[in-house]
């Protein structure tokens, strides 16, 4: 079993250093060794769209994300040519702010909250990703999360940045959508037919 020690890397390094490892090297199995819960959510969703198993020990200063080969892939896998929607019309949006322009900033909460109520009549709408202030919108005790859980439900992909949400020290109440990395944004916005940033 390989061993790749990610400890006190930031978003994105963990999972491009075991995406480069598996390009580079035949692993059957490997152990990442990662010191936060969005890298341990990270890494093992990334080895599960490799094909691999992903189990995860509780290690002193962190967690020891193990895979194994022999897998399929599992379901959530995020970047799978079919959630992709390659050859369909797809759009993304990147929602960077909890609120939708300046000036007053309750005026620009109820904007964002109809905004988001809105988007279930766009036509092409494939991915959500919320990043930096955008993410508080996804946490417990927010009013957008209904709003957003509904689109998740008809098909929309819900990813959120994990680096803001452990920034912010929200990880644990993020209620909608999938923990992700700037790899899999970064993909999105290659693979999108159109992005819009708010």
């Amino acid at each position: 079993m390989q061993e790749l020690n990610c400890k006190g890397l930031a978003c994105p390094s963990p999972v491009l250093k075991t995406k480069e490892l598996l390009e580079t090297a035949a692993v059957d199995s490997l152990r990442v060794l990662v010191d936060n819960e969005a890298a341990k959510q990270n890494v093992s969703r990334f080895m599960q769209s490799r094909g691999f198993t992903a189990s995860v020990e509780v290690i002193e200063g962190g967690f020891a994300v193990i895979g194994a080969k022999g897998a399929s892939a599992e379901a959530c896998e995020i970047m799978s040519d079919a959630d992709l929607g390659i050859g369909d019309q797809k759009t993304m949006i990147m929602i960077a702010t909890n609120r939708m322009g300046s000036g007053d900033d309750i005026l620009g909460e109820r904007l964002m909250v109809n905004f988001l109520s809105t988007l279930k009549e766009m036509e092409g709408l494939w991915r959500l990703v919320f990043v930096n202030n955008g993410v508080k919108l996804t946490v417990e005790g927010a009013e957008t999360v209904p709003v957003i859980v509904e689109l998740e439900k008809s098909g929309v992909s819900v990813l959120v940045c994990g680096t803001c949400l452990t920034f912010f020290d929200l990880l644990d109440k993020k209620q909608v959508g999938e923990t992700t990395n700037m790899l899999d944004i970064v993909t999105s916005m290659q693979v999108a037919e159109k992005v819009i940033n708010l």
